[in-house]
């Protein structure tokens, strides 16, 4: 049996509308059927989804796996992408539709040759909800939607999607694994088994999973292309902007205590575009800093008696490990946890600290910086104290 060009990955819970018009469109691709499948992750046991799956079986090569669990984005990924067998994994939302011709132009465009690179598309019709709540959502029939999608114009002025303005260039071209999303997204199935790129579940709720993913990705040598003429549409759903902000930022601070970065901390503070321009000049500050061979840091342990949190710490700048005089900072013999973060953007909960301490280090970044860290250290802490530089 001749290996498949695609597997579709469709992450799936309580979406049924939505997932009806992503399975129509895909039941319409100009792909032969016997050239791809499409597998869903479903985290539920829903009668009403396997009808609607039922409705296309005719023409879809279609899989689904299923179990019971809280919805995780990742674990619903992992499960369908455990089961994909085609050449190209195509990773597409629940809540998106694709045109016609998105999978045979896809793979002849990037995949046909064996190419080992990972593509991002557009989302039209994203943009205009991603910071709305939405209440009761009406999702006409999947003739509107594919009426819509023959309309746009994937080169046309403005883009289907923001990140393909100018706006969005100098970041994008600097840390592409950051603008990528799993809604629209391709790679080649051996990449994901050859690293193991698996989704980490400990990501939970919505929000920076993809980014995640796409870092790791990037980290293997694999090209990240931002392809402007691979798009799908967004199909609405309710949603509650608040609370996927709330995880989100969740998620943010587990991906930097997973990634200690010096790029990932600023993002969280700052966000990517002013991170795209600050980042030379702020590793430069932390270099002076630190002096030769040491690199700034932020060390957490027991006190006597208390959790304490130290930013500005020395740390050696290979090992990651707090010079002796930061140590000492601590009980004896205590289990240290070192990172090699500034400060502006801490993986700790909030309020989980008993006392945090700014070192002397803190006051040679600029004020911008110290003001960043000082709100990040009194977010974390109950207590935060600034220590003085030593008097010579």
């Amino acid at each position: 049996m001749n290996e498949l060009k695609c597997s579709v990955v469709i992450p799936y819970r309580q979406r049924l509308r939505n997932v009806g018009i992503a399975l129509a469109s895909l039941a319409e691709q100009t792909m032969d059927r016997t050239e791809f499948e499409v597998v869903v992750g479903a985290l539920e046991h829903c009668p009403e989804y396997a009808a609607a799956a039922r409705a296309h079986a005719d023409r879809l090569n279609l899989v689904t796996v299923m179990r019971d669990g809280e919805w995780n984005p990742s674990r619903a990924r992992n499960l369908a992408l455990r089961h994909a067998t085609g050449r190209v994994v195509v990773l597409l939302d629940a809540d998106m539709a694709a045109p016609a011709t998105f999978l045979e132009h896809l793979y002849q465009r990037y995949f046909a040759h064996g190419q080992r690179v990972c593509v991002v598309g557009q989302m039209a019709g994203y943009d205009e909800i991603m910071e709305k709540d939405l209440g009761a959502v009406e999702v006409p029939p999947w003739a509107h939607y594919r009426d819509v999608l023959a309309g746009l114009d994937p080169d046309g002025e403005p883009p289907l999607d923001r990140r393909w303005t100018g706006r969005y260039a100098p970041a994008t071209v600097r840390f592409p694994w950051a603008f990528a999303r799993t809604a629209v997204m391709a790679l080649p199935r051996s990449l994901v088994t050859e690293h193991g790129l698996w989704f980490d579940e400990g990501f939970r709720g919505w929000g920076a999973e993809d980014q995640e993913w796409a870092f790791r990705i990037h980290r293997t040598g694999t090209p990240i292309l931002m392809s402007r003429d691979v798009f799908a549409l967004h199909v609405p759903h309710p949603r509650d902007a608040r609370a996927e902000e709330r995880s989100a930022q969740a998620n943010r601070r587990y991906y930097i205590g997973k990634w200690p970065r010096l790029d990932l901390e600023m993002a969280y503070a700052y966000g990517w575009f002013e991170t795209a321009e600050r980042y030379d000049d702020l590793r430069r500050q932390v270099a002076e800093a630190a002096g030769d061979g040491r690199t700034l840091g932020v060390v957490r342990g027991p006190a006597d008696g208390r959790t304490l949190l130290v930013v500005g710490a020395a740390l050696d700048a290979t090992a990651h490990t707090p010079v002796p005089e930061v140590a000492a900072l601590f009980d004896p013999g205590a289990r240290l946890r070192a990172l090699p973060l500034v400060g502006v953007g801490l993986p700790d909960d909030d309020g989980s600290v008993d006392e945090c301490r700014l070192l002397p280090a803190v006051r040679r970044l600029d004020p911008v910086h110290r003001e960043t860290i000082r709100r990040e250290a009194e977010r974390v802490a109950v207590d935060v104290v600034e220590v003085a530089p030593a008097v010579a």
